[in-house]
């Protein structure tokens, strides 16, 4: 019997550590640190030379957009390199970049996958500093400038932008709960940074010094996540820009947003196989600690925590009618009978955030079952595919005249 009360009280501290306490206890780090050390050093007026580089997949339908918000980025045209790859496009996406003789179009037929044309694309990239950025993202004016003054300081390899989920009008849930994560994301990768580095960026926006650059294998699901931190294991940190962000809108609807994340945690697994360098904590005591706490557990342990959690609070419930383990339980029928009728409502786009959380929360994590098969099944391929969005032409509208 004693088994269950060790398993219960292990999914218990290993739930709340992961989602709640790593965040207070990083907060509490990042006060104590500002005793004892000076922020990492910035320049303003730092301009080193930079290409951005833009993957794009049959994106024809956004493109003039996101070519007249690349052009309108407040940095010297002589020190910015702008490319975009259209690897396996069937679209009119070659014709109309063809057209700009400011950016750098490259094309070929064959559709290889994300990462493959990003290698590609670096083969031909002049700058020493190296942004990438999604092609259905819109960035503010200042963000290449937001991002280089991070690489003043010798010790950053790399920075990570931040990612905003904007909507207008009336959203649905998926919209809303997106918007939320990535607010809680966006403040856990700012103390991270704070402490000592952010531990994988986002593919929406994130850079890199040219010399640090490794091609990456071309069946790599997450190319930001390995990319980013295999800048980590050469040494280096990797900085946070809040003041550079990539804004895009949310996913069109929870069966979208799903496909992403099963995506995602395929990816995940297949990252956390070839950054095995990221557990040696005797070299990198702060890397390892993060990133064990951020993204391994989320990925792994605290999924499986879940079940833990569950199956042992009914067995000692069974056994033991102290009201603690009968509060715990109860708590956790509540969480789940809210988290099923969410999954009603979201089929029937409903909006209610009182459901909805609950159930994006549970089917997060179920995400990762699905992700692990797809993982072990070697059945994730590495080309990416569109994720359908919301079209709002006020929020593209607002992105692209965003003046700061």
């Amino acid at each position: 019997m004693i088994i269950y009360y060790i398993l219960f009280f292990l999914g218990l501290f290993i739930i709340i550590y992961n989602y709640v306490g790593y965040g207070i206890l990083l907060w509490c780090s990042v006060k104590i640190k500002r005793l004892f050390s000076r922020a990492p050093r910035e320049d303003a007026s730092h301009e080193p030379t930079v290409s951005l580089v833009v993957a794009a997949y049959n994106e024809a339908g956004i493109l003039h957009a996101k070519i007249r918000n690349t052009l309108e980025l407040d940095y010297p045209a002589d020190k910015l390199q702008v490319i975009f790859i259209t690897d396996g496009s069937t679209d009119e996406s070659p014709a109309i970049l063809s057209s700009c003789p400011r950016i750098l179009g490259m094309h070929l037929p064959e559709r290889n996958g994300k990462t493959a044309a990003l290698n590609r694309a670096i083969t031909a990239a002049t700058g020493d500093v190296l942004i990438f950025c999604d092609a259905n993202t819109f960035l503010n004016r200042v963000a290449v400038r937001e991002i280089v003054k991070h690489y003043a300081d010798p010790a950053t390899g790399g920075v990570a932008g931040e990612k905003r989920v904007i909507t207008a009008g009336e959203v649905n849930n998926a919209a809303a709960t997106e918007g939320i994560y990535w607010k809680y994301e966006s403040l856990l990768k700012k103390w991270d940074a704070e402490l000592y580095s952010v531990v994988g960026a986002a593919g929406e926006l994130f850079s890199v010094r040219k010399e640090l650059y490794e091609t990456v294998p071309a069946n790599v699901v997450l190319d930001d996540f390995v990319i980013s931190l295999r800048v980590n294991l050469k040494g280096y940190r990797v900085a946070y820009a809040p003041g550079a962000y990539a804004m895009e809108t949310p996913s069109d609807n929870i069966t979208e947003e799903h496909k992403r994340k099963v995506r995602i945690c395929a990816g995940a697994f297949q990252a956390m196989g070839m950054l095995g360098g990221l557990w040696k904590f005797w070299k990198f005591p702060l890397l390892t600690f993060q990133y064990v706490s951020h993204r391994v557990l989320r990925w792994t342990i605290t999924p499986l925590s879940l079940i833990v959690l569950l199956v042992s609070n009914i067995v000692i419930v069974w056994q033991d009618d102290h009201w603690f383990y009968r509060l715990v339980l109860l708590a956790q029928g509540a969480f789940y009978l809210l988290a099923t009728v969410g999954y009603f409502l979201a089929q029937r786009k409903v909006k209610s955030t009182l459901f909805y959380i609950p159930y994006y929360f549970l089917f997060m994590n179920i995400a990762v079952f699905q992700g692990f098969a797809r993982f072990m099944k070697k059945s994730q391929p590495a080309s990416w595919e569109r994720s359908k969005r919301q079209e709002t032409d006020l929020v593209m509208n607002e992105a692209i005249s965003t003046k700061n």
